[in-house]
């Protein structure tokens, strides 16, 4: 060969392989799935409810990375579940969900030991605690603002909201979307955020949490203070996109979810006006794998009873926070300072976990930081009926009814106690960077 022919082989050898490694470098940083392997495709489980699974050929192409650098994560690291379906006579006409039934034991022989009908306020409501600002309404701006207030002050960032769509609520409540503007000009005016915390309404499917996502674009995705976390997408660009949680995400099929969640699904939703960063619920073990397979951003763990499920055991959570991190997922587990329900499903005792005056709730805060977990939620402000709220209560006694309390510390032990723990959270995030 001539000293030409040699020199143009070299050349073309030499941009062949820098082209190769050009091309693999770059899915390496954004995550790109160029080859096969076992635990991204394949058979993979589909979950159908709590105990049914069957199997199907899925292969995973992979979804964008969250890119936690990108994220301000000292100042919106901090979660907490809201709840807006609270009424009174005064403001609404009548009670709402003060009022909440006791929920029947799906065993009849045994439903009929408890006690049945509907609390009735106010002096006896369905909590065992009792509000400091009494029965309020979560329609009241005055009431609205000081939760507002007390969620920012004991360092929450971000307040994760119960939300139905229009023209639906949950069956004890009322329609309350109505509401959620209220909230983010109050969470705006005092420097909060809000997510929204997606419902199982009845008869919802992946296809309709796409309309409703339409629907939160349209109506919300301007407003300042909807929180919006950054993703970088295919292209290496970062898209800000609204945080939503969807609980009971395990209702519908990995296979339904894959269509609304990855990017090949025929009804996806990525690359829309309307994307998300969309975290599912993660109750049981087989749940990890549908987070993947499903096209979840991440996942979160909601119930603040330790070792009520998979995902709320404290002790798998460095394993879920390892599994997410090599998945590129958000891992947020979900922390509580007790649970206690037995006031609307009295046959549940056992799942009740003792306040310790802080102490259950200090070990969840510091599990969850021990786990590498970059965000954490709390569950809850205002979940009264499970006894999980950190919102201010009082001591209360009527002439049948004596009321929990924070005794023998003040009614705003929890939110003093979070601001506490919140600050361990933010200088720990800190350091790590």
């Amino acid at each position: 060969l001539s000293f030409r022919m040699l020199l143009f082989l070299s050349l073309a050898y030499l941009g062949l392989v820098g082209l190769l490694y050009s091309i693999l470098w770059r899915a390496q940083a954004l995550d790109l799935q160029l080859f096969e392997t076992p635990a991204e495709s394949g058979r993979a489980g589909e979950q159908l409810g709590d105990h049914e699974t069957v199997q199907f050929n899925f292969k995973r192409k992979g979804n964008p990375r969250i890119d936690l650098r990108l994220v301000n994560a000292t100042k919106h690291c901090v979660h907490a579940f809201y709840y807006m379906w609270y009424g009174n006579k005064d403001t609404d006409g009548h009670y709402i969900h003060w009022n909440h039934r006791y929920l029947p034991h799906w065993n009849k022989e045994l439903a009929g030991k408890y006690p049945e009908g509907k609390h009735t306020p106010p002096g006896d409501i369905g909590s065992i605690f009792y509000p400091e600002l009494g029965c309020y309404s979560s329609g009241d701006p005055v009431v609205v603002e000081r939760h507002v207030q007390q969620m920012r002050d004991a360092g929450i960032g971000v307040a994760s909201v119960s939300w139905y769509p229009p023209g639906r609520s949950d069956e004890e409540g009322t329609p309350s979307d109505s509401l959620l503007p209220l909230l983010l000009d109050l969470a705006d005016k005092h420097g909060l955020k809000v997510a929204i915390h997606s419902e199982p309404y009845k008869e919802r499917t992946p296809q309709t949490f796409a309309e409703d996502l339409q629907y939160i674009h349209r109506s919300y995705s301007k407003h300042p203070a909807l929180y919006k976390m950054p993703r970088l997408d295919h292209d290496g660009i970062a898209r800000h996109l609204p945080l939503v949680y969807v609980y009971d995400s395990y209702l519908s099929s990995v296979r339904d979810w894959a269509e609304v969640l990855q990017y090949e699904g025929k009804s996806s939703i990525r690359g829309k006006a309307y994307d998300c960063i969309a975290i599912g619920l993660l109750v049981e073990k087989s749940h990890m794998s549908a987070m993947v397979a499903g096209g979840f951003d991440g996942f979160y763990t909601y119930f603040a009873s330790d070792g009520f499920s998979y995902g709320s055991d404290t002790s798998h959570w460095a394993t879920l926070a390892k599994y997410a991190a090599d998945k590129g997922l958000v891992f947020i587990p979900s922390i509580g300072p007790g649970y206690d329900d037995t006031k609307v499903r009295p046959w549940n005792a056992r799942t009740t976990k003792k306040r310790e005056d802080g102490g259950y709730y200090k070990r969840m805060f510091v599990t969850a930081l021990e786990a590498g977990a970059t965000f954490i939620s709390i569950t809850s402000f205002n979940e009264w009926h499970e006894g999980t709220q950190i919102e201010p209560a009082i001591p209360m006694t009527t002439k049948t009814l004596q009321y929990q309390s924070y005794y023998p510390y003040p009614p705003h032990f929890y939110l003093q106690l979070t601001k506490e723990l919140s600050q361990n959270i933010q200088c720990s995030l800190q350091h790590s960077r």
